[in-house]
């Protein structure tokens, strides 16, 4: 099964009464997520709330039958550890998450149906344009091989890209990769992190760092080429020293702050049923991050 626009579910909608939303997880208390919903809800003149809810995978079931039950819920955002539990709790889920996997998506529907999907894949691709202006890369390399390496995959194969090199810590963990890879028409190959010992290898194009803070310092301590885009899916604090370190190699570089707001825009539209402009989430998101910076440093 090859992703392209046709497998993308057009969104329900909200229920009559539907103005309710939240984003599940654990921890939950550093998202962003209500920061970005609220500005999408307010630009579209919506009196909705979106909170956090702490909820782990032991909780999730109970918290899935809340949806169902209780009046009002549109839907509700996943992220960690939640994703992946999701997928056999659902009603529905939509070809791309199916294949991924993963939801982080949950749309309250008729008579109490739930239905997942994966925004993930919208957020990355968002980021991807910005950096690369639409063009398809040639030579993409990822960072890391969890669980946001599967939307970036199928972002990439989205993009055009025809084959994927993944560096890992641990190899065996590509295996799941090159299977999804293969059922996007992507060839995935699977690179030992000791050929980032010498720096960043020649010939990448663009570089998607989906580790966590930290893993990528001693990378970012050798010269960057100036002709490798980098995708750097964290956001705070930022710059990371590996955004630093492309910045100062001259190349082009995008954050974390653009793959979240592009992911929730496609939860916006999923739980409302009406479209609201990237820029204006983005906005939002970088005034929360520097109120958060502000407050520190006060």
């Amino acid at each position: 099964m090859v992703i392209s626009s046709r497998d993308r579910a057009e969104p329900a909608g909200p229920g009559p009464h539907a103005g309710r939303a939240a984003v599940l997880g654990s921890p939950i208390g550093h998202s962003l997520s209500p920061v970005l919903h609220a500005a999408a809800y307010e630009r579209l003149g919506l009196d909705w709330t979106y909170t956090a809810i702490e909820c782990d995978e032991a909780g999730l079931p109970g918290m899935l039958d809340r949806l169902r039950d209780e009046p009002g819920w549109a839907g509700v955002s996943l992220t960690m550890p939640l994703k992946t539990a999701a997928v056999d709790l659902l009603d529905d889920v939509e070809p791309t998450a199916a294949l991924l996997g993963a939801v982080n998506t949950v749309v309250v529907r008729e008579e109490g149906r739930l239905a997942g999907f994966n925004t993930d894949v919208d957020g990355v691709g968002y980021a991807l344009r910005r950096l690369t202006g639409g063009a398809a890369p040639v030579q993409p390399l990822v960072l890391g091989a969890g669980g946001t390496a599967r939307a970036v995959v199928a972002a990439l194969a989205r993009a055009g890209a025809t084959r994927v090199a993944i560096v890992a810590r641990r190899p065996d963990a590509v295996a799941e990769l090159v299977g999804i890879g293969a059922r996007l028409g992507v060839s995935v190959t699977a690179l030992p992190w000791d050929i980032l010992s010498g720096g960043m290898p020649a010939g990448p194009d663009l570089v998607v760092a989906t580790t966590p803070a930290g893993v990528t310092d001693e990378l970012a301590r050798r010269p960057w080429p100036v002709t490798c885009a980098l995708l750097e899916l964290l956001y705070h604090p930022w710059p990371t020293a590996l955004a630093a370190c492309a910045y100062r190699g001259g190349a082009r570089v995008v954050g974390g702050l653009e793959v979240l707001a592009g992911q929730a825009v496609g939860q916006v539209c999923h739980f409302t049923g009406r479209p609201v402009d990237e820029r204006v989430l983005l906005a939002a998101g970088h005034a929360a991050l520097s109120a958060r910076v502000a407050s520190r440093i006060g």
